[in-house]
Parts: structure tokens; sequence; C-alpha cells
């Protein structure tokens, strides 16, 4: 599997799963595990491939050797 996640959106899906998982702590109630969908940028930032990104034929980095 190839990357298809760019730094600048690696930076804005961690900011966001960050924010989504804080549901957890702060929204009372059963709404709080809303927050486990904040796991799903999370782990695309980490692996920097993004299965939608696949479907869609979008790329946000540049290609090895580009240069």
């Amino acid at each position: 599997m190839w990357q298809n996640v760019g730094s600048a959106d690696k930076v804005i899906r961690i900011i966001i799963g960050i924010v989504l998982l804080s549901m957890l702590f702060w929204v009372p109630g059963n709404a709080k595990y809303w927050g486990l969908i904040g796991l799903l940028p999370l782990v695309t930032a980490l692996v920097n491939w993004c299965p939608a990104y696949t479907l869609l034929g979008v790329r946000t980095n540049s290609p090895k050797g580009s240069d």
C-alpha cells in the first residue's frame, strides 16, 4: 500500500482526531462514544494512507522522485 496522505493533510487529521477523541472526556452520556470516530483520522494520519482517497483517486502528497 502506498502513501496518499500529505504532510498538511496529516496534521489536519491528527488535530481532528484528537478533538473528536476528547469528546470521550467532555460530552456527557452515551453521546461521548461518538468520539471514537476520532480513531479513523488518527490511524489514517499515522499510516499515511486513506482508503477513501484510494477510491476517489486523490493524493495530497507528492510522488517520490518528483523533485
